[in-house]
C-alpha cells in the first residue's frame, strides 16, 4: 500500500523550478487562500475532498498544502487510502513555504 511522504518547501520549490510535473492540492478554506494563494494549486477545502475525489487524477504526483501541514497530512493519508500512489505533504504548510521558499508569500 502506498504511503504519503513529506516534502519540504525548498525541495518543492526546486522540483517546481526543474519542471517536475506535480499537482498541488491546496486544502485550505477560501478565506485563507484569499490571504496567501499557492500559485497553480487546485483548491479543494479539506472537508470537500471526499465528495470531489473524482476531480483528482490518481495517476498524478500530488503535493497537498495547508497552513501548517496538519490538515494536508490528513488529506495526504486519505488520498493514499483511496489508491493514490504518489502523494506528498508539504511539511510546515504554506507558512514554511513563505519562510523558506518564497518570502513574497504573505504569512498569517
Amino acid at each position: 500500500m502506498a504511503q504519503a511522504g513529506e516534502i519540504g518547501p525548498v525541495e518543492l520549490k526546486e522540483r517546481l523550478a526543474r519542471g517536475d510535473r506535480l499537482a498541488i492540492l491546496d486544502v485550505r478554506e477560501p478565506e485563507e487562500i484569499a490571504i496567501a494563494e499557492f500559485p497553480g494549486a487546485m483548491h479543494v477545502p479539506m472537508g470537500d475532498v471526499p465528495s470531489r475525489l473524482t476531480e483528482l487524477d490518481p495517476g498524478a504526483e500530488w503535493v497537498v498544502v495547508c497552513h501548517h501541514g496538519i490538515r494536508s497530512a490528513q488529506v495526504a493519508i486519505y488520498l493514499t487510502r483511496m489508491g493514490f500512489e504518489r502523494v506528498w505533504n508539504l511539511s510546515g504548510g504554506i507558512d514554511a513555504w513563505a519562510l523558506a521558499a518564497d518570502r513574497s508569500t504573505p504569512r498569517y
